[in-house]
């Protein structure tokens, strides 16, 4: 049995990985995550693979550690890995490549692997990466370092490569050991300030048996909460000096990185967690020294009772009404204050007997302690008792005015939703009726608010006035006949305000279809426009654009099944327009009214239509007869002995072929187009004519092998390659009358080009594989 490796024991532990525990190998820099990215914002993982030996159980377990780091939708972007391996083996940089596959192969979407000027060319061939792609699991390209630019930008590289990102390791490590180190504490702290805060409420019966040690936590908080700040302070800085393009004075220049790579976001996470759980410690001792305070108070409150539980509790029992309006409330409210002030002098007295009889209390005679206590607890239950009157009083007062104004309110808005719904609304157009259909849905749920908010204060007035306590021990029930007169007045207030939002809501329903149907009535119209337009866009494109033919068979071939896609595009773009219009015609029907456009669209959708089909379909013969022709040319140009019945159809095609390209398109209207500029079609000529110029000289060859073998027909095998001669002159002919011709078709084209305007994006997207 061998003795298991480092990173064995992380595998087969449920550890997490620390830069700690393996900072020696972090310090080496076998790998590391610099910050950039590439053109898909995938994260760079670079791995500088050294002359020395590298090993591969360190590297693995680097590779983990650093991709523990970003988060699941960074991961998701995908990763480029760039292995140096300018100063390596070629086998070591295999076995990296292959060991990426085990490690994180579903995280690698493009591995770069930096080969040396001079040599590999020759193992290189013995193992393609590329035809390992489906193996591997990620595509895998060799490049010079000089050339890597062209998959990366120079700016997201690092200066080992040539680019301008900023990257100091040791820097990154210590900073990472400071996260790490800080997250650990605050995370340990956390969890015993969470039990000390959850154990105080299970104890909320027997809190005097919590021990004073128990609310201690191990670390100190405020440590910690400085730690944590400086450690943010230093990362936004950093983040800020960054973003300003150096690290200033003479530190290293440094770039901030991606914000998963970054501990900002993780600190200032822990950094809230830990200040609530820390305000919930700091209101826990407040809230036990609190409570310490007011059971000291409790036992020294004074009342005067002849007064209290005479005129004070009569004046209180003859003023029990709520008022029938905002104004009612206000007068009452006016006289409880008065009320108020009559019981603050005697209060006053209270508080003075207090501080007496706590003085005593605190000088600790014996024989005074009970008496002083009893006459305490007298006073105290009939100053309290009273009090609650007050208070309740005051409640019920302060219910009643928000009750009086919300009903008064909910009237008002009741009155202005009415008002819009016996107000006809002409239909402008869909941008108009979007809004006052979102005006009266606004007003619709300001009534729904205003009555949920009418209930709730009557629910809360009528259980304030339930809730009255007893005015003495000898007396335990209050009057109820002026409560019975209050709480038949609140629901009789809200029934009615119940009544009138209903019937507003039924005409709202109404009133709401039918401006929904005009919105969609306006929307079809749009969008019937809109399809009319890229329509046209398309056989505009179709005409100025779709030229070439192809220089192969091959090439044709991709060209015409990518026209056959151009014309389905074409053909779901008419068809979303006959749906809309059909569509139109039906809300018209249903509003009873006319619509606006669609009695144009219609005849212009089926214009459009038609020139398109008809051009499609010149597009497409075109192609066809492209593609029959390079075929046999091909096959013409691959044979050694060729008859010439193959090499006269393959002129014959070439020639109909060219004739083709001069015609024009002619539309079902009787107007005519041609496809592209002259120069264009000049261009896609010349590839056919290049083509017929190779067939003449594969002739040519043919019936110069005809004339050796036979020598009694030198005469006349003269007069036929002076005929071949005399073709391939008009070819070339041709061929010089074509150039001066796109010298002028050259001319015209940038003319036309400066009156032309930019395409439509969608349009280019549509046109652009065509």
């Amino acid at each position: 049995m061998h003795s298991l490796t480092l990173y064995e024991k992380w595998k087969m532990s449920d550890v997490t990985m620390e830069a700690t525990t393996m900072l020696p190998i972090l310090k080496k820099k076998l790998a590391f995550l610099s910050g950039g990215k590439d053109r898909r914002s995938g994260l760079i993982l670079t791995i500088p693979l050294s002359s020395d030996q590298t090993s591969m159980e360190e590297l693995s377990v680097t590779l983990d550690y650093l991709l523990s780091i970003p988060s699941q939708k960074c991961k998701a972007r995908g990763f480029t890995v760039i292995v140096d391996g300018r100063k390596s083996q070629w086998n070591i940089v295999k076995t990296v490549v292959l060991m990426l596959q085990n490690v994180i192969p579903a995280e690698v979407s493009l591995v770069c692997v930096v080969k040396p000027d001079e040599f590999w060319d020759k193992k290189v061939t013995h193992f393609c990466f590329w035809k390992e792609k489906d193996r591997l699991g990620f595509e895998v390209i060799l490049v010079s370092a000089n050339k890597l630019t062209r998959y990366i930008e120079p700016c997201q590289l690092t200066d080992d490569f040539g680019g301008s990102l900023d990257y100091d390791h040791n820097d990154w490590l210590n900073k990472r050991l400071v996260f790490e180190k800080f997250t650990k504490e605050s995370t340990s702290l956390l969890d015993e300030l969470s039990i000390i805060n959850d154990s105080d409420k299970s104890s909320s019966g027997d809190k005097e048996k919590l021990a004073d040690s128990a609310l201690l936590p191990s670390f100190d908080p405020e440590t910690v909460l400085q730690t944590g700040h400086e450690l943010l302070s230093e990362l936004q800085q950093r983040r800020f000096n960054g973003s300003e393009g150096g690290g200033g004075g003479g530190g290293p220049a440094w770039r901030p990185m991606e914000e998963e790579l970054l501990a900002q976001p993780q600190v200032m996470k822990l950094l809230d967690s830990l200040r609530e759980q820390y305000t919930r410690y700091q209101e826990l001792c407040r809230q036990r020294n609190k409570r310490t305070q007011l059971d000291e108070i409790h036992t020294k409150v004074m009342q005067v009772v002849t007064w209290l539980q005479g005129p004070g509790s009569e004046l209180l029992k003859n003023h029990q009404a709520i008022g029938d309006s905002i104004r009612a409330a206000q007068a009452l409210q006016q006289k409880h204050e008065e009320i108020e002030s009559q019981h603050s002098e005697w209060f006053a007295v209270y508080v003075e007997l207090n501080q007496q009889i706590a003085a005593l209390l605190n000088a600790g005679e014996e024989e005074e302690v009970v008496e002083l206590k009893s006459l305490q607890q007298q006073l105290s239950d009939v100053c309290y008792r009273q009090a609650a009157q007050l208070e309740n009083r005051q409640n019920v007062l302060q219910a009643a005015q928000g009750f009086h104004s919300a009903t008064q309110e909910l009237s008002q808005q009741l009155d202005g939703l009415l008002g819009m719904l016996c107000a006809d609304v002409a239909p402008a157009d869909g941008a108009s009726i979007q809004q006052n259909l979102k005006l009266l849905e606004e007003k619709l749920q300001a009534v729904e608010a205003g009555l949920t908010s009418l209930r709730q204060k009557g629910a809360l007035l009528t259980e304030q006035m339930s809730s009255q306590p007893p005015w003495s021990l000898e007396e335990t029930e209050s009057p109820a006949g002026e409560q019975q007169d209050n709480v038949q007045h609140i629901q009789a207030v809200m029934e009615e305000m119940q009544l009138r939002k209903q019937r507003c809501e039924d005409m709202v329903d109404v009133r709401r279809l039918k401006m929904l149907q005009m919105v969609q009535l306006f929307k079809c119209e749009e969008d019937a426009l809109q399809s009319v337009e890229w329509l046209g866009e398309l056989l505009d494109a179709l005409l100025k654009t779709h030229v070439r033919l192809g220089d192969d068979s091959q090439e044709t071939m991709t060209m015409l099944d990518k026209h056959r896609k151009f014309v389905d595009v074409a053909q779901s773009t008419y068809d979303y327009g006959r749906q809309l219009l059909q569509a139109t015609v039906v809300l018209c029907q249903s509003l009873r009214c006319t619509t606006r456009s669609s009695g144009d669209t219609l005849p212009r959708l089926n214009r459009i239509w038609k020139q398109f089909s008809v051009s499609g379909e010149e597009r497409q013969q075109r192609l066809e007869l492209a593609l029959n022709f390079h075929t046999a040319a091909e096959k013409v140009l691959q044979q050694e002995c060729v008859e010439a019945e193959l090499l006269d159809e393959v002129d014959s095609s070439g020639k109909t072929l060219l004739d083709r390209l001069t015609t024009p398109v002619i539309f079902p209207d009787g107007s005519e187009q041609y496809f592209g500029s002259p120069s264009d079609t000049a261009t896609a000529a010349e590839g056919v004519r290049e083509r017929l110029l190779l067939v003449e000289e594969q002739r040519l060859q043919l019936q110069d092998v005809e004339l050796h073998d036979d020598d009694d027909d030198d005469d006349d095998d003269d007069e036929v390659l002076n005929g071949q001669e005399a073709r391939l002159d008009v070819i070339g002919e041709e061929l010089s009358e074509k150039e001066d011709q796109e010298e002028e078709d050259e001319v015209e084209e940038g003319l036309e080009e400066e009156e032309a305007g930019p395409q439509d994006e969608e349009l280019d997207r549509a046109t652009q594989d065509c």
